[in-house]
């Protein structure tokens, strides 16, 4: 029993030897706590007031300079017209400081353009804006007597262009009757159109596709040479033309037309019948 109350003292020795406190000094009752040793000193606030008046004045003599005027816009990602119409819409920042420029402005300028889908602005110091562009896609050629316009998959028309040029692309004739203009998109009724020429790029028809032609709700695509394709309604778009892919290899010479609206039963004619 000694020895086991002889063990018990000498653990509460060592524990109370372990745990050491270390009195805080506390100020004599009314003495208030020296806070000015907290505070900068006035050297201290005049060096930082210096330097931030030194960065400020930095800051207003390059605005205010052609230290870093800018000398040219850079356009990425685009060419030829809608890399043109982008440099004729950031022309008047040419001149004034990078610094000075607001990319978000000038973003919605370009964004604002009917043939851009997307852009991005940058700053390349010392001298350049960089303005980097996603073109919209043209899909078809709009036909309306002597005009023509570059329209996108969703009908949107982006530019005017000469005729017989852009020989690539299929034609929508559009009747004298149906109001359009850049930056519009053309009546709700070609948008089915639209979204099959888009759709063409997708199947590996290998054909040309000449133009596109709409029947009432009725979708036909025309091919440069072999028959018409029939699409039906704008419903199954891709479906319809990869089964055209693999149909049109098979079809004998002179066949008229490809009716691929139940994609399900595809027909095939050598005649021009309704």
């Amino acid at each position: 029993m000694a020895g086991g109350r002889s063990a018990r003292g000498s653990r509460r020795r060592v524990a109370h030897a372990a745990s050491v406190v270390v009195p805080f000094p506390r100020a004599e009752a009314g003495e208030r706590p020296d806070l000015a040793r907290f505070v900068p000193s006035g050297r201290s606030l005049l060096v930082a007031a210096g330097v931030l008046v030194g960065a400020l004045g930095l800051y207003w003599a390059a605005l205010a300079s052609p230290v870093f005027a800018v000398e040219r816009v850079e356009v990425r990602g685009a060419s030829g017209p809608v890399a043109r119409e982008v440099e004729t819409a950031t022309r008047d920042v040419v001149g004034r400081s990078l610094l000075e420029v607001d990319a978000a402005e000038v973003g919605d300028v370009v964004r604002a353009l009917p043939s851009v889908a997307g852009v991005a602005v940058d700053r390349a110091f010392p001298h350049t804006l960089v303005v980097k562009v996603a073109p919209e896609r043209p899909v078809a050629v709009a036909r309306q007597g002597q005009s023509a316009w570059l329209v996108t998959s969703s009908a949107k028309v982006i530019r005017e262009i000469e005729l017989g040029t852009e020989r690539h692309l299929p034609r929508i004739w559009l009747a004298r009757d149906v109001d359009t203009a850049v930056g519009k998109a053309l009546p709700s009724t070609f948008v089915a159109a639209t979204r099959a020429l888009a759709a063409v790029r997708e199947v590996a028809l290998r054909r040309r596709v000449k133009a596109v032609r709409l029947s009432g709700e009725q979708v036909v695509v025309v091919l440069e040479r072999g028959p018409e394709i029939r699409l039906g309604d704008a419903s199954h778009i891709v479906l319809k033309l990869a089964v055209a892919a693999r149909v049109l290899p098979l079809l004998e010479g002179g066949t008229v037309y490809l009716d691929v609206s139940v994609p399900e039963r595809p027909v095939a004619s050598r005649y021009l019948n309704p």
